[in-house]
């Protein structure tokens, strides 16, 4: 327990103060946020805010985890490394995209398929690395198996768990980087989830398989360390949030967004709860949907659904308060975490 809670105390000390620090480098730069046209008229006001502070996120979890580590003389594990190799790779992709958002001045970046060819690299090295590297008892960070609370059912074979991975990993990186359309928006939503994994990795290592069998234990190769990644990104996260919630003196940008919608979806795969990451992180799928019920509507019938889409923008647009709006979105995250959190706990409950 003493490692998780040195991971997160470092990572958010680091983050609280890095990222003052980051906001006038970058000031100093230059690097500030372009604003799309298309969008509402109030973030106009926001041009110029400086922005890529997910470096420092990925730079003091890093930091965090490896702090954990040497302060309890403990070697990291492959399945923390993993996760954190699948953040920081897509908060290189991401980087490269702000980067070019700034050196252009426009609001767009890397092109989709640039964009999405990094993700699927990145994404591709860590699924077929995640079935390798068994430990003593032969348990290796991921099985070729779907999963919700658990891993069930038969192998998907390798190819198609690769897919399935990079559809999750795709997926969740760019959900989060759709909810990071407001002041501490998507910080406060991955928050929630990485909250959850912390409480998840440190059920399954007390209910490992490998300490004592029984009808409902974890066949996970290193919950310990994967509560630890998770403490020590939500330590660097809670720390950028400081100076990120309404009215936000720097913005995370897709360094900060691909990198957390990776990590997530890492602790997915990792701890074998993918499935559950849908609810777990469920005000990202929502968003996510509305994007896509917006799309595909639009090109059947030439309507829309929302006034704007993500749907955070459609409350806006109705004249809802950034800040009600940022609030109320955390608080259906955190439902949506606590809903997620009862499912896995159920099945612990004493029957009648």
């Amino acid at each position: 327990m003493s490692n998780i809670l040195v991971a997160a105390a470092v990572a958010l000390i680091l983050s609280m103060i890095g990222t003052p620090v980051a906001m006038r480098v970058f000031a100093r730069r230059g690097y500030g946020q372009n604003i799309r046209e298309e969008g509402p008229s109030g973030h106009y006001d926001k041009r110029g805010t400086p922005t890529m502070g997910g470096t420092v996120i990925v730079v003091a979890a890093l930091l965090g985890y490896a702090a954990s580590h040497a302060a309890t003389l403990t070697p990291p594990t492959v399945s923390g490394l993993l996760v954190l190799f699948l953040m920081t790779g897509l908060g290189v992709v991401g980087f490269i995209d702000d980067f070019i958002k700034i050196y252009k001045q426009r609001s767009l970046g890397l092109r989709s398929g640039a964009k999405a060819f990094g993700q699927l690299i990145v994404g591709a090295v860590f699924a077929v690395l995640v079935v390798r590297f068994p430990n003593a008892y032969d348990i290796t960070p991921a099985e070729t198996r779907l999963s919700f609370l658990r891993d069930f059912g038969p192998s998907i074979t390798l190819p198609v768990f690769t897919v399935w991975v990079l559809i999750m990993i795709v997926g969740f990186s760019n959900a989060v980087n759709l909810t990071d359309g407001l002041d501490g928006l998507a910080s406060g939503a991955t928050g929630v989830v990485l909250g959850s994994y912390v409480l998840i990795g440190n059920w399954q290592l007390r209910n490992s398989c490998v300490n004592q069998l029984g009808p409902n234990c974890y066949w996970v190769r290193d919950p310990l360390d994967l509560a630890v990644v998770a403490a020590a990104v939500l330590g660097a996260l809670v720390g950028f949030l400081w100076w990120n919630a309404p009215p936000a003196k720097i913005f995370m940008g897709d360094t900060g967004s691909l990198a957390l919608g990776g990590v997530i979806a890492g602790l997915a795969v990792t701890t074998r709860t993918q499935l559950l990451l849908i609810i777990l992180a469920g005000l990202c799928v929502i968003i996510t949907l509305s994007v896509i019920i917006q799309v595909g509507f639009f090109k059947m019938t030439g309507r829309r659904v929302f006034r704007m889409a993500p749907l955070q923008h459609h409350f806006e647009l109705a004249g809802w308060a950034e800040t009600t709006i940022v609030v109320r979105f955390w608080l259906i995250a955190g439902l949506c975490a606590a809903f997620g959190l009862g499912l896995f706990y159920v099945e612990w409950v004493p029957k009648a």
